[in-house]
């Protein structure tokens, strides 16, 4: 499969399993964050492909994964 037809097919199912609000907010990202969306995209395929999601994201719950995927670990540096 070439890169023209896994981006169609990604384009897709994503737009079957977001919402129409979620969607856009996902546009959105890509537009300012390229890197972030294509990592969130893959993120979504593959629990969708594995069975983890059954039901249409929501904008809200898009906003949660969107959390978790950009939550920093916090590093506390220490001086001896």
């Amino acid at each position: 499969m070439d890169d023209d037809a896994g981006g169609a097919l990604k384009k897709n199912i994503l737009s079957r399993m977001l919402s129409k609000q979620a969607y856009e907010r996902l546009s959105r990202v890509r537009s300012v964050k390229p890197e972030l969306a294509a990592q969130l995209e893959t993120y979504m395929v593959t629990l969708f492909q594995s069975g983890q999601i059954k039901t249409e994201i929501t904008d809200d719950q898009l906003k949660q994964i969107l959390d978790k995927v950009t939550r920093k670990k916090q590093f506390t540096i220490r001086r001896a």
